[in-house]
């Protein structure tokens, strides 16, 4: 791809008006974004993009003062997955590998770093990293089979950066040397790839944050019975101290940055708590119905001035109202109405930022912000071919379970019908299940599902994240029981509504979201006319010996909090168990490469619904994983999915 071709290609008019005409096709909700995320250099003179080029997800480098551009595209089956700039002119990049005939990217742990005026590329860390054959420059000793993220980029050293290791060993038992096992906080040599420990955490699997000065402080994580421990250490060389222990005092909360004095450490208590360095008492500042999902820093990256929610809409709560970061946003607020509004990065000086709005109908846009003349300049598109009008809007609503507990979601009418009653209902389930949620924005399911002339109602049950860790605790050892109840208790408030024609709803969800459908209609089978299962357990039992959770030590211990070890309770809440109950017509959905829920567990229950006589719909691919991801693959998904759904509840068109 020449250079003009690449520049039409990322720099694009983005905001034009569009008559409307007919919905996206299937194969453009299916395609892949093209630009994933962007990030401003600290001098503001260079941005840097995560964009599909040539299929593949690659580093963009843009030089704003005449847009030139150049790309870093990954070897073969390889994507990038997340970047950062870590000097005035170089960025850091993970990357993600295709391996074993998989077409979603699995993250291989490695660190490369691509400069912004030299153009060059190196890999700096990873298992190949000792090699001859790795496509860089820098030449050394070993590679370490390990996995590798940035903890600081260290502002004013432009030759190293802090980054966390996790070995690959951390789950074995019994490791030679086994202090090896646990998390590691390391300075590296941006130029020759060189590390040196700075900090060897208490813990196996830990995040790691530093003070403003580069020094790490915390080192906090979950045990394998999911309590979070949180110590910290007063300096470089200082012994680690635990001070909160969710297993012993209860309190779930984890440090998140030093504010710029570096008296005070901004927590996520599920709200906004300040701890003090000198008394190391916790002050709990605001709490909302909704818990943090980002603390937003200063352009210079020393405080925080914002909290970021999500209790239906994003709500943003102001930390420091005289900040100038919190000036400037509360006028692109009312520029963009309606969307989100946020920064991403900025120069370190001020005077550049670049920010994202993105909404329901929005999947986001980057703009330049002159913070002076407060000048804005539309930049980068995620997707320029999705057009705000061909689409549906996602409204949020609240109601409550049986047994009191709040709960929240999303519904999404098709367009043009926002007022109309008794529509086709598609009840969405999301995956997880603990600690995700469903949030508004841009869905490329749902918008497929609405435009195709089906309502889609989505509900964040008991266990999601996002309203606080009681919430997510709620749904401890409630797979197909109170967890269950949630959704069910969803749709009834959707047909009493009189959004849902009560005879034409069907359920649907991947991964734990398919469990959730097969439970749902095999649990209330005169409510659902059909269900549809993608990537879904259905066997409880065999996924306490199936799959990649139950192969460590963690995971193992994951299952023991969240299942239960009572094989009556797992029978009794698995699915396949209790097919003489189902009614609805059912659609599954495999893929062949699935390490988290493998396909046995769609095989089987496919098995044993054709033994019953209830032979289901069948889509399986062979290299998918956990969730289809080729475009051909997402697109052939979404259109056997509404045929099916068409031939069940019938499309309101």
């Amino acid at each position: 791809m020449n250079r003009s071709a690449i520049v039409a290609a990322l720099l694009c008019g983005i905001l034009a008006p569009q008559a409307f005409a007919a919905p996206p096709t299937l194969e453009e909700f299916a395609r892949h974004a093209r630009i994933h995320d962007a990030k401003l250099s600290p001098k503001g003179d260079y941005l840097a993009a995560v964009s599909t080029i040539e299929g593949q997800r690659s580093v963009s480098v843009i030089r704003l003062s005449d847009n030139k551009v150049f790309n870093v595209l990954p070897r073969e089956n390889a994507n990038v997955i997340q970047l950062w700039w870590v000097s005035p002119t170089r960025i850091m990049y993970t990357i993600g590998e295709a391996v074993g005939g998989l077409e979603a990217p699995a993250p291989n742990g490695e660190l490369h770093t691509v400069d912004a005026e030299s153009q060059s590329n190196d890999l700096l860390f990873g298992y190949r990293a000792g090699g001859g054959t790795t496509g860089t420059r820098i030449k050394r000793r070993d590679g370490e089979y390990a996995s590798a993220t940035l903890i600081d980029p260290l502002r004013g050293d432009d030759s190293s950066a802090l980054i966390a290791v996790q070995p690959w060993n951390w789950s074995m038992v019994n490791v030679p040397g086994g202090e090896t096992a646990f998390a590691e906080a390391r300075r590296i040599n941006l130029r020759d790839g060189k590390t040196r420990v700075v900090a060897t955490a208490p813990l196996r699997i830990a995040t790691f944050v530093a003070d403003n000065e580069g020094v790490v402080r915390f080192a906090y994580g979950e045990d394998n019975t999911l309590k979070y421990k949180v110590h910290y250490r007063e300096g470089d060389g200082k012994p680690w101290q635990v001070v909160f222990d969710e297993a012993t005092d209860g309190r779930r909360v984890a440090p998140v940055a030093f504010n710029r004095a570096g008296d005070t450490v901004y927590f996520d208590c599920s709200g906004l708590c300040r701890w003090s360095v000198a008394d190391r008492k916790l002050e709990t500042v605001s709490t909302g119905e909704a818990s943090p999902i980002e603390f937003s820093r200063t352009f210079d990256e020393k405080d925080v001035y914002a909290v970021r929610s999500m209790p239906g809409r994003i709500a943003v709560s102001l930390v420091d109202k005289g900040a100038k970061e919190s000036a400037l946003l509360a006028e692109l607020m009312k520029q963009f109405p309606g969307e989100d509004v946020r920064f991403t990065s900025a120069s370190l000086d001020g005077s550049k930022a670049l920010v994202e709005v993105s909404s329901d109908l929005n999947p986001g846009t980057f703009h330049l912000v002159d913070t002076a003349s407060r000048k804005t300049t539309p930049l980068l598109a995620r997707a320029p071919w999705i057009k705000p009008d061909e689409l549906a809007t996602m409204e949020p609503f609240a109601t409550k379970a049986r047994d009191g507990l709040p709960l929240r979601g999303y519904v999404t009418k098709p367009f043009g019908k926002e007022e109309a009653k008794n529509l086709p209902l598609v009840v969405f389930v999301h995956g997880g299940p603990y600690h995700v949620r469903d949030s508004w924005g841009y869905d490329r399911t749902v918008q497929a599902l609405a435009s195709r002339g089906y309502a889609v109602l989505q509900v964040n049950f008991r266990g999601s994240g996002g309203y606080g860790y009681d919430f997510v605790r709620a749904g401890y050892r409630e797979w197909g029981a109170k967890m269950q109840d949630d959704v069910t208790d969803a749709t009834k408030w959707a047909v009493t509504e009189g959004i849902a024609d009560p005879k034409r709803i069907c359920i649907y969800g991947t991964s734990y979201g398919g469990y959730s459908a097969l439970q749902g209609a095999v649990r209330e089978p005169s409510l659902y006319r059909c269900a549809i299962g993608d990537a879904g357990v259905y066997d409880l039992a065999l996924m306490r010996s199936r799959g990649d959770i139950p192969q460590s030590s963690y995971g193992s211990g994951f299952l023991d909090t969240v299942l239960g070890n009572d094989a009556t309770v797992l029978a009794q809440r698995s699915p396949i168990n209790q097919l003489d109950r189902l009614e609805a017509k059912v659609m599954l959905i495999a893929g062949g490469q699935d390490k988290r829920v493998p396909a046995v567990q769609s095989e089987n229950l496919q098995r044993a619904l054709v033994a019953k006589g209830k032979k289901p719909e069948w889509l399986y691919q062979r290299t998918e994983g956990h969730g289809f991801y080729g475009e051909a693959n997402v697109a052939d998904m979404y259109a056997k999915i509404l045929a099916f759904l068409d031939a069940n509840i019938g499309s309101s068109r």
